[in-house]
């Protein structure tokens, strides 16, 4: 019989549980729809992995001193690898995780990092240099994922970061014309110096050209690199996990296509993936009998080689997964979770806004 702590606990747990999903279907819709795709026992914890990157990421952004938001954030790390956190939902369920899936806190530190450099405005000159940013805001994030799913081989976590990097450098080549209309540029300097671009004249007018095309051609063809390596640690992970992981990898790269087919001009407007095609795009769900082992064995990024070299030093957690159920039933039950959703994006919410599988 439990004992009342216990049932104390268990009870806090869940209060705690649906304040994070709480937060995530208000504020990343997107996320909190596809984690409805993951198997448990995996669900809850990357609910309450992304419920503190929600966090963080609105604390920066909605603050008028960033650098101080930041300077709080570490020590709440502080306090949730010391056991003891802030009395904060997220930051409790976040506590439990990293000590049962064994999450080194240099991964969650390598986020900040990445959040800092957009406090500074960091510009990047090479593609490597991009790809750094990308390892600590997107990379860093795919290898948490592939811990939580059980997962730490070093080549399979490469190529979980190489899934994050891309889907970054999808995101950075769809928003070039929002970003710099927020006075921002995430495009490598050193590639719009060689098309004839200057950043600063291009920045108080953004317009969309060949020479740019040619630049955010070359992000996109990095980007389906990697994509492609990535598919072979998607191969390895759990069967339950592949769907998920398989229908993140699919749709994002569909958002690097609807990008080539505007011809590259990502100016104009936002490069948006209709509902109807993003469930067209999941029948591609088929392949994952036969992915890919091949590039399991690439080298690692040079620039995520540190979240790696952070995993193999940490301890391994107690924690045992169970096996989730079968690959079969999991596409069954997201195709009509999909089919759902799509039905309900037809249906406008209070605000306007329409609730998508995954956010464009």
């Amino acid at each position: 019989m439990a004992t009342p702590l216990a049932i104390k606990r268990l009870d806090t747990s869940r209060t705690d549980m649906a304040a994070c999903r709480q937060l995530l279907r208000h504020g990343s819709r997107s996320f909190y729809a596809s984690s409805l795709l993951m198997p448990q026992p995996y669900r809850d914890a990357a609910v309450s992995l992304y419920a503190f990157c929600r966090l963080a990421d609105d604390a920066i952004d909605l603050s008028d001193a960033p650098l101080e938001a930041l300077q709080h954030l570490r020590l709440r790390l502080d306090s949730i690898y010391a056991n003891d956190p802030t009395d904060d939902p997220a930051d409790r369920m976040l506590t439990k995780t990293v000590r049962e899936f064994g999450i080194p806190r240099e991964l969650l530190e390598a986020l900040l990092e990445g959040f800092a450099w957009d406090c500074t405005s960091r510009r990047y000159d090479t593609l490597e240099d991009l790809r750094a940013y990308g390892a600590r805001v997107a990379g860093v994030v795919g290898v948490m994922m592939a811990l939580l799913m059980g997962e730490r081989d070093y080549q399979v976590l490469a190529r979980a970061a190489d899934l994050g990097v891309a889907m970054q450098l999808t995101n950075i080549a769809r928003d070039v014309g929002e970003d710099a209309r927020n006075g921002r540029i995430y495009l490598p300097m050193g590639a719009l110096r060689e098309a004839g671009i200057d950043s600063e004249s291009w920045l108080r007018q953004p317009v969309h050209s060949e020479a740019l095309a040619t630049v955010i051609e070359a992000l996109l063809r990095e980007a389906d690199r990697l994509y492609q390596q990535a598919e072979a640690g998607i191969a390895c992970l759990p069967r339950g996990c592949q769907p998920c992981v398989m229908t993140a990898r699919l749709l994002y790269c569909e958002i690097g296509e609807e990008v080539r087919r505007r011809h590259y001009d990502a100016i104009s407007a936002r490069a948006v993936v209709s509902s109807a095609r993003k469930c067209r795009v999941v029948g591609g769900l088929g392949r994952l009998g036969s992915l890919p082992r091949e590039a399991l064995q690439a080298p690692a990024l040079p620039e995520t080689r540190f979240l790696l070299d952070a995993v193999a030093a940490a301890p391994l957690p107690a924690a045992n997964r169970e096996e989730p159920i079968g690959r079969v039933e999991w596409i069954l039950d997201m195709f009509a979770e999909l089919q759902r959703r799509d039905q309900l994006a037809r249906l406008p919410n209070r605000d306007g806004a329409c609730p998508l599988l995954i956010e464009d």
